[in-house]
């Protein structure tokens, strides 16, 4: 016993504690956003050779480079851009009305 009344554990306890409304951490998110970004340039380079292979369609050639010629400039806005802060709900108090009086009171006037 200690001399506050409490009781002290022998081991340390170390394990986390699961915080479910946590953000993800800053590397976490980094991360995420340099694989959108690799991702999306990945994409443009096939866009290129398809283009090129089907040069003979120019309709569809010409679809494949107007697809490729935005995404380096699509793919920085994403990786750039954090997401959105969540907007959190306050838990307040509100006592209900009815808790502690109810019905009519008389008034007493003392004249």
């Amino acid at each position: 016993m200690v001399p506050g009344g409490g009781v002290v554990k022998a081991e340390r306890d170390d394990t986390p504690v699961l915080i479910t409304e946590a953000a993800p951490s800053y590397d976490e998110e980094y991360s995420a956003r340099k694989r959108k970004y690799v991702t999306m340039m990945a994409l443009r380079l096939p866009c290129l050779i398809l283009a090129g292979i089907f040069h003979d369609t120019w309709w569809l050639a010409l679809a494949f480079v107007v697809v490729s010629v935005p995404l380096p400039w699509v793919a920085v806005l994403i990786a750039n851009d954090r997401p959105p802060r969540r907007a959190e709900d306050v838990n307040r108090y509100q006592p209900s009305a009815t808790a502690i009086e109810a019905g009519e009171h008389k008034v007493i006037d003392g004249h």
